[in-house]
């Protein structure tokens, strides 16, 4: 887990960086799209690294879970 969240971290800001270039020059349903794109990203962020580690640490640590396999 800690080797991957480098990784998602960096293409997730580069893909909100380009949501707010999209938003700085874009017109109209552009920037409807920036916005829209920039909201998903956060989200995704949350979800994919907070709110996984928080199940899964919960889990864990009500022994419901012994072991992650991959």
């Amino acid at each position: 887990m800690d080797r991957g969240v480098p990784a998602i971290l960096d293409s997730n800001i580069t893909t909100f960086l380009s949501g707010v270039i999209l938003f700085q020059f874009g017109t109209g349903p552009i920037k409807g799209f920036a916005v829209t794109l920039c909201v998903g990203i956060l989200t995704t962020i949350i979800t994919a690294v907070y709110l996984t580690r928080i199940h899964y640490d919960y889990r864990m640590t009500s022994r419901k879970l012994e072991r992650i396999s991959i």
